[in-house]
């Protein structure tokens, strides 16, 4: 356990991004990534395979509500 350690930030712009996942209609791929919110463009950057890739995403870049599903 760590006394003294910094708040973590997120990796990602929360003002300008949103965090989402892409998901494919026909084969079910699931890809984690960040929506920005002006051009409506998807970045990939996680593929998501099991539950526990979508915790290591949400640690990672410190997202703790609901993210949105694209189709």
């Amino acid at each position: 356990m760590r006394l003294f350690h910094k708040p973590k930030e997120p990796g990602y712009d929360v003002e300008k991004q949103v965090p989402a996942i892409k998901k494919s209609i026909c084969t079910g791929e699931a890809v984690a990534g960040f929506l920005d919110r002006e051009s409506g463009r998807f970045a990939e950057y996680m593929l998501i395979r099991t539950p526990k890739d979508l915790d290591d995403f949400r640690r990672q870049y410190g997202i703790d509500g609901p993210i949105k599903t694209i189709y």
